[in-house]
């Protein structure tokens, strides 16, 4: 169902998801939709979002830490680096998200990006934003796409340089949370913050 803004606990109007819980609130105001720049930053999102396919957006941010420790801090050039044993030391770590093929195209990932030039990954992603003044602040929830034509064009960007596991609707997750798009709602109290 569509929904609008709602009253968060401070009186002011927020997207609706960003009131569910403690964790999404703080997210909600300090980071989503908020712009990320450097290819670590980036790897990491592009990560995060991966592992977070078919699960719920709390489950990974629950367990970010975990992830950024047993990632390495997603330093991409130590990622690139990693060992069957570190595989398999991810493999069995409670603290992340255990599924194979997400660990695997993360590896691999890792492996591709660490022969691009410094800011290559940065460069590409953001090449992708679209026009703000093309695109009307959603009203409601409903507003809010799942994928978009930059969305489509970015994971087919990202995949024929042989990234990994990022899909149309992986990208567009990508591009609201780094702040390559605004889709806080109109009247929600974050919404422009991170211009």
């Amino acid at each position: 169902m569509s929904k609008g803004t709602e009253k968060g606990p401070d009186g002011a109007p927020r997207c609706p998801w960003g009131l569910s819980t403690e964790d999404y609130l703080a997210y909600h105001d300090t980071e989503w939709g908020r712009p990320v720049h450097g290819d670590d930053a980036l790897f990491e999102r592009l990560s995060l979002e991966a592992f977070q396919s078919g699960l719920s957006w709390l489950t990974i941010l629950r367990r970010r830490e975990g992830f950024r420790t047993a990632f390495a801090g997603f330093r991409i050039a130590e990622v690139a680096e990693f060992t069957d044993t570190d595989r398999e030391r991810l493999l069995a770590d409670a603290g992340i998200i255990r599924n194979r093929a997400k660990i695997d195209a993360t590896l691999a990932n890792a492996k591709v990006l660490a022969d691009w030039r410094p800011g290559e990954l940065d460069e590409l992603i953001w090449s992708h934003a679209p026009d703000p003044a093309g695109r009307p602040a959603p009203r409601t929830t409903g507003d809010v796409p799942a994928v978009t034509t930059e969305s489509t064009a970015l994971a087919k960007d990202l995949k024929k340089r042989g990234v990994r596991f990022v899909g149309p609707t992986t990208a567009y997750a990508l591009m609201q949370a780094c702040g390559l798009v605004d889709d806080h709602l109109a009247d929600c109290v974050a919404r422009g913050t991170g211009e």
